[in-house]
């Protein structure tokens, strides 16, 4: 089974029907689906993803999407990977030597460093700071 792992911009632009992205999204969702991708995604993400969400659609919304992930998850169809502390400490390097990348978030950083372990190269994200890292991720299109 190939991994594919998933970003916030993701989960994001699939839960908001009024994000620009939402269409894209939800197509290459559909084909991450019909292929034999087991989804991964970090705890790191997801916290971003339920502060985002509560800002930009209804409570109810938020709620039910979250709770999505989490039955996803508890039905093995997501796996949803713990920042370590030895990840914390991967990403921290990791953020001092791209330091000529600033914009980098260190939610982001961390994500290198999961997929890095884990050797996962396709991520499901329109966040081009994964292809400009050189560390061999693929966006998915």
């Amino acid at each position: 089974m190939k991994h594919i792992f998933v970003d916030s911009w993701a989960w994001l632009a699939l839960a908001n029907k009024k994000d620009k992205y939402h269409e894209v999204a939800k197509e290459i969702y559909n084909k991450i689906k019909t292929k034999e991708y087991v989804m991964v995604t970090s705890d790191y993400v997801i916290d971003e993803v339920v502060t985002a969400l509560f800002r930009n659609v209804t409570i109810d919304k938020a709620i039910r999407f979250i709770e999505a992930i989490f039955e996803a998850a508890k039905n093995n169809l997501l796996k949803i990977e713990r920042i370590t502390r030895e990840r914390f400490e991967g990403a921290w390097m990791l953020r001092k030597k791209l330091h000529d990348k600033p914009f980098i978030s260190f939610t982001d950083l961390t994500s290198f460093i999961l997929m890095k372990e884990l050797s996962i190269k396709k991520v499901f994200t329109g966040d081009t700071d994964f292809e400009k890292v050189n560390m061999g991720f693929q966006l998915l299109k």
